[in-house]
């Protein structure tokens, strides 16, 4: 079997397109052969791998494979399998991560490109603990950010509300910087019982009412989450369970993603042509870090890509509206 001309971890000092585009295609070009449910979508497609020279040629695997196939290089063995939340009546995605170890240093680079070392800051959790939701990517990350920063207050705090306040008037007194992640829901439910003037702190939503809240835009949630905790602006993660890397907005619902990721906009009435200028499609995304599984996924998010590699999202396709992406999926 041929293997790739770099080592994985060289997509970590990609610093322009054209590094990327160059380890990308190479990287299509060895999943082609190596992921049996990629290389098996690529020929229901009619298509030759050796005939795509661009990345914009690309074709990218639906995400709703991962419900029901195992997307894996087929000499791997899975290190663990993470789950989605299962919050939709479709089933819960499955991601067989081959090298955790990877993963931890594509989250932990990409956080600290948009926020500093980890060391420096306090990390805050409203999230379930790794104890209770251990197949969540998620809960993963945040674990081992909160080890990573080393700090006596670092933790999960989702079920101890009055304790979380005490901690955060404390580090506000000592200018500790400090960043708060949590689901929306439990985001609105600790400001609805206080409020904070933390203008210093990082407040991340990382989405999701979970069906214990009513879906609210995003521009009023971010307002009702400044004016609770006092910040001039909400951050938000965009990652997902069938990806290694993450993107972050740092205000006004603008993702920028590291170096290794890329995001492009498919057309909503062709899927499999991408969408040229700000015109609002289906997001797709090349995550380099997923070398073992599939670099290249057909998200159901729908967005608008932006200049400096940054990105909105707008929204998500239902069920209905997968048409044209959904060959061999069972």
């Amino acid at each position: 079997m041929a293997k790739l001309s770099f080592d994985i971890k060289a997509i970590f000092d990609i610093n322009t397109d054209l590094e990327f585009n160059e380890k990308a295609l190479e990287v299509f070009h060895w999943q082609a052969k190596n992921i049996p449910v990629y290389k098996e979508y690529i020929s229901s497609l009619g298509l030759n791998p050796n005939n795509i020279n661009k990345i914009e040629e690309i074709p990218f695997l639906p995400i709703q494979f991962f419900k029901s196939r195992k997307v894996i290089e087929k000499t791997q063995a899975p290190e663990t399998i993470f789950k989605s939340s299962g919050t939709t009546k479709t089933g819960r995605s499955q991601h067989f991560v081959a090298d955790l170890n990877l993963y931890q240093q594509s989250f932990t680079r990409g956080f600290e490109l948009t926020y500093g070392k980890v060391c420096n800051t306090c990390v805050i959790a409203l999230l379930p603990n790794y104890q209770e939701q251990g197949d969540s990517s998620l809960v993963f990350m945040i674990d081992s950010l909160i080890k990573q920063s080393d700090h006596s207050k670092s933790g999960f705090y989702l079920n101890e509300k009055n304790i979380l306040l005490e901690t955060l008037l404390e580090l506000k007194k000592s200018k500790t910087k400090t960043l708060l992640i949590g689901v929306t829901y439990a985001l609105l439910d600790f400001i609805e019982k206080q409020n904070i003037d933390f203008s210093n702190l990082i407040v991340m939503e990382t989405g999701g009412m979970k069906g214990r809240r009513k879906e609210i835009v995003r521009e009023e949630l971010h307002a009702i989450l400044c004016i609770g905790f006092g910040v001039s602006q909400i951050h938000s993660e965009y990652g997902m369970t069938e990806l290694l890397s993450q993107a972050y907005s740092s205000g006004k619902g603008l993702f920028k993603t590291p170096p290794w990721m890329k995001i492009f906009i498919r057309q909503i009435s062709d899927p499999l042509s991408l969408c040229e200028g700000n015109k609002t499609g289906g997001v797709n995304v090349i995550d380099l870090a997923n070398i073992n599984s599939c670099c290249f996924i057909s998200t159901q998010d729908l967005g608008r890509a932006k200049r400096n590699n940054q990105f909105e999202i707008i929204g998500r396709f239902d069920n209905s509206d997968t048409r044209g992406c959904n060959l061999m999926i069972s």
